[in-house]
Formats: C-alpha cells, structure tokens, sequence
C-alpha cells in the first residue's frame, strides 16, 4: 500500500496499517530524538510518544502534506519541550548510534570516525535546541530549505539563517580540534 492509503487504512480502523506505518518511520523517528536529546531512553520515549500523538491526530494530518515532514514536525516539537523540562542532557558512554557507519573501515579509521562523532555529538549538545533541530534535520534527515520550514512552522529564510548560525557555532565551539575540521568544515580539509 502506498502512504496515504495506509493513512486512509488507519483513519478506516485497520490497525495494522498504522504498525506499517510505524515500522516505515520508526528509524527516522528515532534518529531525529536521538541527535536532538542525546540518549536512547529520552529518544525512545519521545518516539513511543511521536506515534501516540500522531495516532490521535491522523484526522486532521493533510493529505497533501509528505508524512515524514508532519512526523519529523512532531517528533521536533516533542524533543524542544523535553529540553526546556530538562535542560542539561548528556550522551551516556555506549549509547551512540553511528551516523557514518561503513562495513570495510580499518580499525583505526573506524576508532577516528567514533571520536569525532562522539566529540560531534558533545558539541551538538552545547547548542541552543533550536539550532540543533536545524542541523539535524538538514545534514541527518536530508531536508530541503523547505520541508525544514514546514516541519518547524518557519519561514525558508530564517531556516538558512539559523543552520549558517549554527554551524558557526559548531566550528567556533570545535575551537582548535584538528581531527573535528573535515568534519565540520569539509571544503577547508
């Protein structure tokens, strides 16, 4: 079945549609509260949370709309409420999830590559929640200018403006990291 006819499906009462669904979104889901909060439990939670919410509201979803961008929408929302509740986060030791995962590294390119995600992720959470959730749905989900604008309920120009703010951010927190510039800042490498 396609997007909308498992959304019609759910809307019909057929709760496995919306198990496919889940299982369609779920990764995603997850990857968006995990960069935004830092630990698996908060990002499992919110993402349990993300699908309730989306169950009671799929009436009022447009159809017209991409569900991945009104799903990533509340999933943004639910992880900036969490922040404000509890202000400081912090990646617990073994919780991480690659982002840059390959098969055939070499054990020491795969050490460097697990530094600099981890030194990454601290640097990520030294943001204000507002700029993080730009970069990550950017450079992790792969949104455009506008879908960003949509998922936030921001004007285009002011999502340009704060992820080039929060990049800025990024490389002046990285200070004088070396293993962190080609990450941060690949046209300078």
């Amino acid at each position: 079945m396609t997007e909308i006819e498992l959304v019609e499906a759910t809307l019909a009462g057929d709760a496995s549609a919306f198990n496919d669904l889940v299982r369609q979104y779920q990764v995603a889901v997850y990857n968006l509260a995990f960069r935004m909060l830092g630990r698996a439990a908060d990002a499992e939670d919110i993402a349990q949370e993300t699908f309730f919410r989306a169950y009671t509201k799929l009436g009022t979803f447009d159809l017209e709309q991409k569900l991945s961008t009104w799903l990533l929408s509340i999933t943004a929302h639910l992880c900036i409420d969490h922040l404000r509740r509890k202000k400081a986060v912090w990646l617990e030791e073994g919780e991480y999830l690659s982002w840059m995962a390959s098969n055939e590294e070499a054990p020491e390119s795969a050490t460097l590559r697990k530094e600099q995600e981890r030194e990454v992720q601290r640097l990520m959470e030294t943001l204000p929640a507002k700029y993080r959730l730009i970069l990550v749905l950017r450079y992790w989900h792969d949104l455009s200018y506008a879908e960003i604008g949509e998922a936030t309920h921001l004007a285009e120009g002011t999502v340009k403006t704060r992820l080039h703010r929060a990049r800025q951010m990024l490389l002046k927190q990285a200070g004088t990291v070396p293993s962190l510039k080609p990450v941060l800042h690949p046209a300078s490498a």
